[in-house]
């Protein structure tokens, strides 16, 4: 009924142009391309009008409404602008609807102008559809649950789905087919199709896997060397991930390198809450030796060694008495060594140090002697994972570790300089010149 109404609205008003038209003394054949013109002028100003309005005052009362409404997703509709597309759908919906009746004496062109429209609705409601999307996306997002995920690359997918649907839809509104035909022909552009979007079918993939298997998230410190890439995962989408490096600068990376390539998540570390020290100092093997009574009473002045020391000595003047060994020798049976002393006193240090971990790995061991000397390797965990902290910490026990190696009659090895050499060319000087004044004073007497 009211559609029969509105054909028939529209045929009282064309037959109104068409008599005043004739009453002005215009011919017939001139009146059927001046009421077109009238018509179709008098359509896109109502369409304008309509624009308009609902733009200006029905979308601008709405989103006002929604920004006043104790609603929080719904301000999200009004500051992304949502509803804007609709002012554009609605004067296409009147222009379809009254182009059968201006054009009733245009067959020819009246189904040209229908596509025409048809293709603009189907562009707008593609944008529409976008708009919802894009407020979908950015509430996801928001969710505890959902911000490490790759929430963009699958927004990206349905993205790309709509277009190829959109495209088909035009592609059967202008030459008049079914979409089932454009999907029939679909098949045979599937070889073309995976070559125009291998990266995005690689990256869908790839997502998918880093996804499911939780791989990467956004926030996540990554290393991948083969990119220069290490620091902070920024942002991911279907096609590439961007990792942005302590010194600012961001690398990109396409998705599905890492699932090809291998690369380090420091996750892991951030989640336990501490960071691992690992790190050697290197001991001249020149300086190692028994360790004798005197040296054995001023280490029991050492508040972390007190108890050790006499534990210790005990066990050993047990084990050796057992065997009946000479102990004037110290060759002879078991034996406090000062660098054995020095790796007792570095791990109850670590173990009484207040930012070290004390739930995590304590280890202070001795690696295979090198041309470097003896390495002694401090295995830690600190319990900060903020650069920061952490390299102040280690600092801080490395400072005291290098400072007490003298305590133990110690030496840490390091390379000569040349300072080194010509302080010993100086002191060999020296020596040669006492030898020569000694040799010079026996040969007068």
């Amino acid at each position: 009924m009211e559609e029969q109404n509105h054909y028939y609205l529209m045929d009282l008003l064309e037959e109104w142009v068409e008599r005043m038209l004739l009453e002005s003394g215009v011919g017939h054949e001139t009146e059927i391309y001046l009421r077109l013109l009238i018509l179709l002028f008098g359509t896109l100003f109502v369409a304008g009008l309509v624009y308009l309005i609902t733009k200006k005052i029905i979308i601008y009362y709405i989103y006002k409404a929604f920004r006043k409404s104790p609603i929080s997703w719904d301000d999200v509709l009004a500051d992304h602008q949502v509803f804007n597309h609709v002012a554009h759908l609605l004067p296409a919906l009147l222009i379809r609807e009254l182009t059968q009746s201006i054009f009733r004496d245009f067959e020819y062109w009246s189904p040209i102008v229908i596509k025409i429209t048809d293709t603009y609705l189907a562009i707008v409601t593609l944008l529409l559809v976008f708009a919802f999307l894009k407020v979908i996306e950015f509430g996801l997002s928001k969710k505890d649950a959902l911000q490490d995920k790759p929430l963009t690359s699958y927004f990206q997918l349905i993205r790309i789905i709509l277009y190829i649907a959109t495209g088909i839809m035009i592609l059967s509104i202008i030459m008049g087919r079914s979409p089932i035909y454009f999907l029939s022909a679909f098949g045979a552009m599937t070889a073309i199709l995976m070559l125009v979007f291998k990266d995005t079918i690689l990256g869908l993939v790839a997502s998918v896997q880093m996804s499911s298997n939780d791989m990467v998230r956004v926030g996540d410190w990554v290393e991948m060397p083969n990119f220069n890439a290490d620091g902070d995962v920024v942002a991911m989408n279907l096609n590439t991930v961007k990792v942005q490096n302590f010194d600012k600068t961001i690398t990109t990376i396409p998705t599905y390198y890492f699932i090809t390539n291998s690369f380090k998540n420091w996750r892991g570390m951030v989640e336990s809450g501490g960071r691992r020290i690992k790190r050697s100092i290197f001991i001249n093997s020149q300086t190692v030796k028994f360790v004798d009574p005197e040296s054995r009473e001023y280490y029991k002045r050492f508040h972390l060694l007190k108890d050790f020391i006499a534990d210790r000595q005990k066990e050993i003047e047990n084990h050796n008495k057992s065997l009946g060994l000479d102990e004037n020798v110290l060759i002879n049976g078991r034996r406090m060594t000062n660098i054995g002393v020095f790796r007792f006193y570095l791990d109850a240090y670590l173990k009484n140090h207040p930012n070290i971990r004390q739930d995590m790995t304590i280890m202070v061991r001795q690696m295979p002697v090198g041309d470097d000397g003896i390495p002694m390797e401090i295995y830690c965990f600190t319990n900060t994972t903020s650069w920061s902290e952490y390299e102040a910490i280690q600092s801080d026990i490395f400072d005291h570790i290098l400072a007490s190696v003298k305590f133990f009659d110690l030496e840490i090895f390091q390379e000569p300089t040349g300072n080194d050499f010509i302080r010993a060319a100086e002191k060999f000087k020296e020596l040669s010149k006492k030898k020569k004044e000694k040799l010079d004073m026996e040969g007068v007497n």
